[in-house]
């Protein structure tokens, strides 16, 4: 009996059938040996593939977080560098010095707590305080509350005992009085040569948690001890990157920076380097929900050292997405590799078929390839053209703002008359007053130099109100809406127009319920539109002939559905053409070079993004702008 037909031996290769057939077994061992590499090159392609995207991935993540510290470190410094100057501005007070040196004389004593609270609220530091050599507190900010600083002993703590050794030093440490944790700083108080007492200034760095990563990354923030005392996680405030050595522990004990807190080790469960400098952490959870290093989530840890604090910022970025995104690579690299070795074993047994269908087969691929290639392009395309559109709507956003804000700008420097006169009054009011109480401290007379400084001081806080408004006028402003208060965003706008009301001896009524109204908008720029509104109202009053009498009333209302504000004057009103083009850009009725005639246009569209309406109503006499809005509600604590 013939032996049977092998398609892929030669004829000449074929045994008679009286021979066994010696190649076959040899090729039965090559198949084996072919499918254990194929899937060898398989698991070695999946590891790769594997491996590769995980290092790709956390190398992003590593440069995101290593730029998210910078930022941080940035923040913090400047932060901490804004109040470095308030202990040195307290060693060139008179009464703080004469304090130091006759700390028993209360009359002195109540004068300088006075000045420290003031100076406290108006630095927006925490507390400011006065010790002397002896490490008791004879002044403070807080002399008024019931947790007082006044008379309490800190010679422990170690920022007062550096500035003692007339080394200026700062201090993070949670409060032995009142339990609240701050940044201390300290430095001496001389007087010709010689230290009196030591002036230390406690601020709240507490907020810079609220700027920090939330979700799957954390940051924290860790002294030379490892204490991690911020977080944005705030289950692991106040604890240890390592167990804490009974020495360090007894030296937190004696200068009771942390306040007797417990400070547990952090639960890590795995820490392995980095090539590149960074660790893999995994950290379980502090309630001991999370067991063993099985479950914890792998953390990418980066430092950066903040000296000459010996701080350390630490940023943990989580690595659950790597590794999904590194077993999808490894997944599709099977599939792939799959996919090919189907592909060759489907191209090799079309090779034993006929010419016909192979070149059918090309034809196929062929026509594959183009398609594939022209999806491609057409993909890519609508990419590009949604990039354009999404630039496109984002420089619009961008001009509108700008254009608010030259509208702001517009205003301003129309006012800027009246607000030269408003501060060059009190400034010369405060040269007087200066000369004057130079001339009472040379002749002795103490009272009515202090008088005349305390005078001083309420020229400059108004000033600094007048200052205030208008810088809070002109700063840029969010698009994002919330509940603003119409009492004070009229308030605000009139602070800018008073003096004008002053100037041209305008009647001015305020028609506004007792209770506080507040309506969805944002209220920066509602008040440009505010103060456009009673800008034009007095530009319109500043026409009407002299001694005629000028009124200007702004009332709120408000309904269940909408909040009205209604800005009305006595002048000359609108005519027929001026109502028909009223909220046109760059129509004016104003003299060429008074007006650009985009007041009224930027006012609509501001109101118009608020979802409300403006809108010019039929008066009597004059003209009269109504303002819709949506109606907000505010939860009060308590």
């Amino acid at each position: 009996m013939p032996a049977p037909f092998d398609p892929i031996a030669s004829p000449a290769s074929q045994a008679p059938a009286s021979r066994p057939s010696a190649p076959r077994p040899r090729r039965r061992r090559l198949a084996r040996l072919a499918w254990c590499a194929a899937l060898a090159g398989g698991v070695a392609l999946a590891y790769a593939a594997y491996w590769w995207t995980e290092e790709v991935n956390t190398e992003k993540l590593r440069a995101a977080g290593a730029q998210r510290l910078e930022v941080y470190a940035a923040s913090l410094e400047n932060l901490l560098d804004k109040y470095d100057f308030l202990p040195h501005m307290l060693e060139l007070d008179k009464d703080v010095l004469a304090l130091l040196e006759h700390p028993a004389d209360g009359a002195r004593r109540q004068e300088v707590n006075d000045y420290l609270e003031r100076l406290s609220r108006q630095a927006g530091s925490r507390i400011i305080y006065i010790v002397d050599l002896k490490g008791r507190t004879l002044a403070a900010s807080n002399w008024r509350q019931k947790g007082s600083f006044v008379g309490d002993d800190i010679g422990f703590r170690p920022y007062l005992q550096n500035a003692l050794r007339g080394r200026p030093s700062g201090f993070y440490g949670v409060g032995t009085t009142s339990g609240e944790p701050g940044y201390f700083y300290a430095r001496g108080v001389h007087r010709a040569g010689r230290m009196l007492g030591v002036a230390v200034v406690k601020v709240n760095i507490e907020e810079q948690e609220r700027g920090w990563v939330q979700g799957a990354d954390k940051v924290m923030l860790a002294d030379a001890n490892g204490v991690l005392f911020l977080s944005s996680a705030p289950d692991w405030k106040y604890r240890t990157l390592r167990p804490l050595s009974a020495g360090v522990r007894a030296h937190l004990e004696q200068t009771r920076q942390y306040h007797h807190l417990p400070l547990p080790p952090l639960r890590i469960a795995q820490d392995e380097p980095r090539g590149d400098g960074t660790r893999v952490v995994a950290i379980g959870s502090p309630d001991g929900a999370t067991a063993g290093a099985a479950n914890a989530p792998r953390l990418l840890m980066q430092t950066r050292s903040l000296a000459p604090r010996q701080w350390t910022f630490i940023h943990l970025s989580d690595l659950s997405q790597v590794r999904a995104s590194a077993r999808a690579a490894a997944l599709f690299a099977c599939v792939a590799y799959g996919f090919l070795l189907l592909l060759f074993l489907y191209v090799r047994q079309r090779l034993k078929a006929k010419a016909q269908l192979q070149d059918a087969n090309n034809n196929l691929e062929l026509m594959v390839a183009e398609r594939t290639s022209r999806l491609a392009h057409t993909t890519q395309s609508l990419m590009d053209e949604m990039a354009v559109r999404r630039q496109a709507e984002q420089q619009l956003h961008r001009t509108q703002n700008e254009l608010y804000q030259a509208g702001k700008m517009a205003v301003l420097g129309q006012m800027s008359a009246s607000i030269t006169h408003e501060l060059n009054q009190p400034l010369t009011a405060l040269r007087t007053m200066a000369d004057n109480a130079v001339l009472l401290f040379e002749r002795g007379r103490m009272d009515e130099a202090r008088q005349n400084l305390a005078k001083i001081s309420q020229i400059v806080a108004r000033m600094g109100g007048i200052t205030g408004k208008l810088k809070s006028f002109a700063r840029k402003s969010s698009a994002d809406l919330a509940p603003a208060s119409m009492h004070t965003a009229i308030s605000n706008a009139l602070v800018l127009v008073e003096r004008r009301l002053e100037l041209d001896k305008v009647a001015f009524t305020l028609d506004i319920p007792p209770a506080d109204i507040y309506a969805l908008c944002d209220s920066n720029r509602l008040e440009q539109v505010l103060l456009n509104l009673m800008s034009n109202a007095l530009d319109a009053l500043g026409t009407l002939e002299r001694g005629a009498p000028r009124a200007l009333a702004v009332s709120v209302a408000r309904t269940p559905e909408a909040v009205l504000i209604r800005v009305a004057d006595n002048g000359p009103g609108l005519s027929d053409e001026a109502r028909g083009h009223l909220f046109e850009p760059f129509y004016t009725t104003k003299p060429q070079g008074e007006g650009l005639g985009l007041g009224l246009a930027i006012s609509e569209q501001i109101i118009r993004d608020f979802g409300g309406s403006l809108r010019a109503e039929p008066a009597d006499t004059g003209a009269c702008f109504v303002i819709e809005l949506k109606p907000a509600s505010v939860k009060h604590d308590g």
